[in-house]
């Protein structure tokens, strides 16, 4: 048999399409894309949720790494990207009358589950994803940051999804100032498998939040912290993210971030976080979402020191 190797590329080349889902619900068009295996079907799904201010091509490192797998991955501009108009009006409101900020942040999180059960419902509709063979049995969620609260949030109402991947997510019951306050309920009424990604040096959402999080999940569960990081390893781009966040001066109860953020020169690399992320995510819907016992043995085992053998430094929480 061969070794389990979730760091390495997969042997299906890739390919993208882009396209635009219209929601009559909201009278709203979607812009989306799926990256695709050149492999038989049919495929898992798994939905990218990006974080805020991001879009849909925000963790193509991640989405094309599972593609190369078997899976057929999907991500959208969320709702506050489609609804430029409203987010423009909300912040002149805002200017007014403080309480529009908490209106509007409340109406993006309620848009952004929506989100994601309008792109599983379009996906796995017949015709909605073209030509590519889908199992609507096999649907697993990732995401970034909000993302990673939408995921999660999305579990609650959802069904469909079998297991979920959180990279550093919002939800936590006392965020830091300027994150958004948003405490996940948790209601699920079934086992959905989750992984927990967090950075130690996390400015915004420190792994003390994620651990929160984590802690509360009603469900099968794991947890990496990876060493030496910050919120925007999780990213493509990653210095370029970071630097450009760290040279923001922003607004209200968040203008302390930018200069509590560590010098990209003083954090692990692009190469080493992409690592850490692609690996553990693509380990973690294999085990469950295609029962893969080889890759329950690799999360089973020491996953830190797999880890470390590949230059990556993290830490388990147990």
């Amino acid at each position: 048999m061969d070794t389990y190797d979730p760091f390495a590329a997969g042997r299906f080349p890739v390919g993208t399409s882009d396209a635009t889902a219209h929601d009559p619900a909201r009278q709203r068009d979607f812009p989306y894309r799926v990256w695709h295996p050149a492999g038989p079907g049919p495929y898992p799904v798994v939905v990218f949720s990006h974080h805020s201010g991001g879009n849909r091509g925000s963790a193509s490192f991640l989405c094309t790494h599972l593609a190369s797998h078997g899976y057929a991955v999907a991500a959208m501009d969320h709702f506050e990207v489609v609804a430029a108009d409203l987010a423009a009006r909300a912040r002149q409101d805002a200017q007014r009358d403080p309480s529009a900020r908490q209106a509007w942040i409340e109406t993006v999180l309620i848009n952004r589950v929506a989100d994601l059960r309008f792109l599983l419902d379009h996906l796995l509709d017949p015709g909605g994803a073209g030509d590519l063979p889908l199992d609507p049995d096999r649907v697993g969620l990732a995401g970034h940051s909000m993302g990673g609260w939408s995921v999660l949030a999305t579990v609650d109402s959802e069904p469909r999804v079998g297991a979920v991947a959180a990279l550093a997510p919002g939800g936590a019951a006392t965020p830091r100032p300027g994150v958004v306050s948003a405490p996940l309920a948790l209601a699920w009424d079934r086992d959905v498998p989750a992984l927990y990604l967090a950075a130690e040096h996390d400015v915004p959402i420190p792994p003390a939040a994620v651990r929160e999080v984590y802690q509360r999940t009603p469900a099968s569960k794991r947890m990496y912290v990876l060493r030496d990081a910050d919120h925007q390893h999780f990213m493509d781009d990653v210095a370029e993210q970071h630097e450009a966040l760290r040279a923001m001066s922003l607004p209200g109860e968040a203008a302390w971030m930018p200069g509590a953020m560590k010098p990209i020169e003083q954090l692990c690399s692009q190469q080493q976080a992409h690592t850490f992320v692609r690996g553990l995510v693509l380990a973690h819907f294999d085990a469950t979402l295609r029962g893969d016992d080889r890759a329950a043995g690799f999360l089973a085992g020491d996953v830190v020191a797999e880890l470390a053998a590949r230059g990556v430094p993290a830490l388990a929480q147990t």
